[in-house]
């Protein structure tokens, strides 16, 4: 008797600060936990789905999804196509509730997800689990995946079964290759199965080694002859569109009025039929460099440094987790908690 006294006047204190309630609440904006554990998990999952749906976006069937069409209807209506790089769920999500045209799993994820030096370690299996985590967020986006370096250049058939595995396992609707006119039969070889691929002239990273690094082309009027050469090539040999990379805008601007697919432009100045950016660049998450090309939006990369520093120091101060971020038990139900394990004297509270 003296130890359930001790107990009920131990659960009257702890209701004064707010550590009981009549019924728990596992989410603040759901219904409550009731008697039933199976039909608990079963209303808990269904909520967490729910709020998923909401914050996120998925579950429904897409609205005004964006097709090979819809690019050369833009094109056509001299509205500029915007694309963006994403590497996982959460960046594929963004990428449709921004009303983003084209969603491109990018082999840079090498470096701004991996940490890689380079985009010529990533390998197709890192492309095809980013490219299936990107796909089940970005469902109204025409995404395009990279065929890394390594999975393409051996032949046409090691290419047209690399690009068959990055659609079939990593939910592209087409893929992206780098190099000129020297590809046009591998990429007529990806084109004949049905794959649509987005080619890659001027600067392509796969290549900077051959190129003396990182650097502007098409810089001469040789260089940038052969640079429309190698355009005329890829469209020739069915590219639905080409990226012009690291390109003068002149001559960007006169590539583009050459041939009749869109020109995306990444670097390449305002004459393309549309732009691409990494979107870490442009968020401002990747600090090892930053491109001339890239106009950062956000400083997200400072604005998370600060989140969690706040986060750990108040932690360590003991203000998180507050009361409102907890849950509550009853007090009957705490008090028979207690004499099931046999402790006679309460513990005191987050002692």
């Amino acid at each position: 008797m003296a130890c359930s006294t001790r107990v009920g006047a131990w659960t009257t204190r702890l209701l004064r600060v707010g550590l009981f309630a009549e019924e728990s609440v596992l989410f603040s904006n759901n219904a409550p936990l009731r008697r039933g554990h199976c039909r608990c998990l079963t209303t808990s999952r269904r909520t967490q789905q729910a709020v998923e749906s909401n914050k996120y976006g998925g579950g429904g069937a897409p609205i005004n999804k964006v097709t090979l069409p819809t690019l050369r209807r833009l094109k056509q209506d001299k509205m500029p196509i915007t694309m963006v790089t994403a590497v996982d769920y959460p960046s594929g999500v963004a990428v449709d509730r921004a009303g983003i045209d084209v969603c491109l799993v990018g082999d840079s994820l090498a470096m701004v997800a991996l940490g890689y030096e380079d985009t010529s370690q990533v390998t197709l299996d890192d492309m095809i689990h980013h490219s299936k985590a990107v796909k089940r967020g970005c469902r109204r986006a025409f995404m395009v995946t990279d065929m890394p370096f390594g999975s393409y250049e051996v032949s046409p058939q090691q290419a047209v079964q690399s690009a068959i595995r990055l659609v079939k396992e990593g939910g592209a609707e087409a893929v992206k290759l780098e190099g000129g006119a020297e590809m046009a039969e591998t990429i007529k070889a990806i084109t004949r199965v049905g794959i649509p691929v987005l080619g890659h002239v001027g600067l392509t990273p796969q290549r900077k080694a051959g190129l003396g690094g990182y650097r502007v082309q098409g810089t001469t009027g040789e260089k940038a002859v052969q640079l429309l050469q190698d355009t005329l090539a890829l469209e020739e040999a069915g590219c639905f569109a080409v990226v012009l990379e690291a390109v003068p805008s002149l001559v960007a601007h006169v590539i583009s009025k050459q041939v009749d697919i869109p020109t995306i432009g990444i670097g390449a100045g305002p004459g393309t039929s549309g732009q691409v950016l990494v979107m870490n660049d442009l968020l401002g998450i990747f600090d090892r460099f930053s491109p001339k090309f890239c106009k950062r939006y956000a400083e997200l990369g400072q604005i998370t440094q600060h989140a969690l520093s706040e986060y750990a120091a108040e932690v360590r101060q003991g203000l998180f987790p507050a009361q409102e971020h907890q849950y509550t038990i009853k007090p009957l139900e705490y008090q028979r908690f207690l004499e099931l394990i046999g402790q006679e004297e309460p513990l005191e509270a987050y002692a």
